[in-house]
C-alpha cells in the first residue's frame, strides 16, 4: 500500500472539515503545482469570498494569474487583496501585494 500523496491527505482532512481555509489552501497550491490551474484559481477565489476572505489567497491567485499572463485578473486581485489585508490590519501582506501591484505595471491602492 502506497503512501498518501500530500494532495490525497489534504483532500481527506478537507471531507472531514471543508470549511477550512488552510486546508483548502493547501489543495489549492497542489493543483497549482500540478497544472490544475482552473481547480487550483477556483478554491482560491473562494477562500477570498469567507467572511473574513483569507487573505493570502489573494496574492496566490494573483501570482498564479501573473505566471498564466492573465495579468488584469491578477491586478484585480490584487487590489481586492490589499483592501481586504487592511481591513484585517495587515499591513505587511498589504503592502507585499501593493509592491507586486507596481511590478505588473497596476495602481497602488
Amino acid at each position: 500500500m502506497s503512501t498518501p500523496t500530500r494532495r490525497e491527505q489534504l483532500e481527506t482532512l478537507l471531507a472531514d472539515d471543508p470549511g477550512d481555509a488552510f486546508l483548502r489552501y493547501g489543495l489549492a497550491l497542489e493543483l497549482e503545482k500540478s497544472g490544475e490551474h482552473a481547480a487550483s484559481l477556483d478554491l482560491l477565489a473562494g477562500l477570498t469570498r469567507d467572511e473574513p476572505p483569507y487573505v493570502p489567497a489573494y496574492f496566490m491567485a494573483a501570482q498564479q494569474l501573473a505566471g498564466l499572463e492573465r495579468t488584469n485578473e491578477a491586478r484585480t486581485f490584487l487590489r481586492n487583496g490589499i483592501v481586504a489585508a487592511r481591513q484585517q490590519g495587515n499591513s505587511h501582506a498589504a503592502g507585499e501585494m501593493a509592491e507586486f501591484l507596481a511590478q505588473l505595471g497596476g495602481r497602488g491602492e
